[in-house]
């Protein structure tokens, strides 16, 4: 399965309304959330380190992700916004894109985090390597030089 990782900037694509529509479907309201404060120019990943990407298979919109500075830790960034469909999940896309966003933040910050909102999210993110942030906190953090280079942001990956 070719994967192609796109970057976000002038506009939300158009099959985001599919994306939100799934989500909420699976009780997920982040997606209307990302719509609504796009429209609203609220939030656009404009700031330094902010970045949304679209990971594509073919001409489909299999996921989306965004960073953006994280308000509760001064010099950080997180992750947010992050959905994967659920026929595509399973196949590396959410791993591909999660690092490429990783690899773009190292170049603003030392720390990422997450607000997974459930246990599966809360998996995912910690196969990666994200950890508590303090005991009994559901946010969780990456120091980013932990994880290994992954050099472009936007372009073809292939996943089995």
């Amino acid at each position: 399965m070719s994967v192609d990782i796109r970057v976000i900037c002038d506009r939300l694509p158009w099959e985001i309304a599919d994306l939100e529509s799934e989500a909420r479907q699976e009780g997920h309201l982040h997606i209307a959330r990302l719509i609504d404060e796009w429209s609203a120019g609220d939030v656009r990943f404009e700031r330094d380190g902010e970045r949304l990407l679209g990971a594509y298979v073919g001409e489909a919109l299999a996921g989306i992700g965004g960073m953006t500075v994280e308000p509760g830790l001064s010099g950080a960034l997180r992750m947010r916004r992050f959905y994967i469909r659920p026929e595509m999940r399973g196949h590396g896309i959410g791993r591909l894109l999660a690092l490429a966003l990783l690899n773009h933040g190292r170049d603003f910050c030392s720390v990422v985090t997450v607000h997974p909102g459930n246990p599966g999210a809360a998996r995912f993110w910690k196969a990666l390597g994200f950890q508590p942030c303090a005991p009994d906190s559901d946010t969780l953090c990456l120091e980013i030089a932990d994880i290994p280079s992954f050099r472009p942001v936007s372009g073809s990956f292939f996943t089995p």
